[in-house]
């Protein structure tokens, strides 16, 4: 079995710091089958970071080529000028290129996604276009309404820019932040965690994402009321429901049954509308399913990789 590799494109648009071409990082998982068509392209979610999908990559290894990218302002990705920029529509823009200058090379491949969250979201804007849109679509405990008391938790820590002594108190913080993940071994959230952190200057641990990609968070914490960022909110779901309604892909939703993000209600609406995605649900869990355990790795891996 192949390590990932790590690989960099550059895209137009916003900028990095000092006005300098950015680039955008991806984890390469090689298909051991030289000859495969098969790619699956995974993005992370909101202050996530590619290698969340590492164990989902194993699975899939013998089968396709596992892309999984860092977000603008995450991981090894460069970091945004302006942080404004900082939001769905320059993430989706970014890999519109991607997935043009990787289809001109390799005219061959069929790709899938697989998105958490963030990532869910942007698979949806690019599967409503048929330029983009994938062969077939996994959604990871997302959907067209976004509930508000899980983006107001998500708002609490979000961009905060703490610092660690070491490792293991960084790992402790994120583990407790992500509790909502379910259950898993120490092993598996220092597995998590890791690729997460990044050793800062001053010799203390720090994470590995641009504190500014709160923006938009603080944005909605800038509204006049809580009535006014619901509102505000509320308002951007028509045109989620609009862009799900315009998908034609195969699409799997994954949810946690005890998700704060999709509804269950939100979750049968998407099984009855649109793509009528089937719903697969795992108990003992919040938002978001980590891909980790292996009835989820099993889910998505039955599903991209049927006939």
């Amino acid at each position: 079995m192949s390590i990932p590799l790590l690989q960099h494109d550059t895209v137009q648009g916003l900028k990095a710091p000092g006005g300098a071409a950015r680039r955008v990082a991806s984890w390469v998982w090689p298909c051991d089958k030289p000859n495969s068509r098969h790619w699956v392209v995974c993005v992370h979610g909101l202050t996530r970071q590619a290698r969340d999908f590492d164990v989902l990559a194993q699975a899939l290894q013998p089968h396709a080529r596992v892309i999984s990218i860092d977000a603008a302002g995450r991981g090894h990705s460069d970091w945004l000028e302006d942080a404004s920029g900082y939001h769905v529509g320059t993430y989706v823009a970014d890999i519109a290129q991607l997935l043009m200058q990787w289809r001109t090379a390799h005219p061959e491949a069929i790709i899938d996604w697989v998105g958490t969250s963030m990532g869910g979201l942007i698979g949806m804007a690019l599967a409503a276009q048929p330029t983009f849109a994938p062969r077939r679509l996994v959604l990871n405990d997302v959907g067209p309404v976004l509930e508000w008391t899980s983006l107001k938790r998500i708002g609490d820590y979000v961009g905060k820019n703490p610092s660690f002594d070491n490792e293991d108190q960084a790992v402790a913080y994120l583990a407790s932040i992500s509790a909502s993940f379910g259950p898993h071994t120490p092993e598996q959230w220092l597995a998590l965690s890791r690729p997460m952190l990044r050793q800062r200057a001053d010799g203390r641990v720090g994470l590995h994402y641009d504190p500014k990609i709160a923006h938009p968070f603080e944005a909605m914490a800038r509204a006049a009321s809580e009535e006014a960022a619901r509102q505000a909110i509320s308002a951007g779901e028509a045109a989620l429901w609009a862009m799900f309604d315009a998908i034609e892909c195969p699409t799997l939703l994954l949810r946690g049954a005890d998700s704060d993000l999709l509804s269950r209600v939100t979750a049968q609406a998407m099984g009855q509308r649109g793509p009528r995605a089937r719903c697969v649900e795992f108990a003992g869990v919040g938002h978001a399913p980590t891909l980790v355990a292996p009835d989820q790795v099993q889910a998505v891996c039955d599903f991209v990789l049927a006939p």
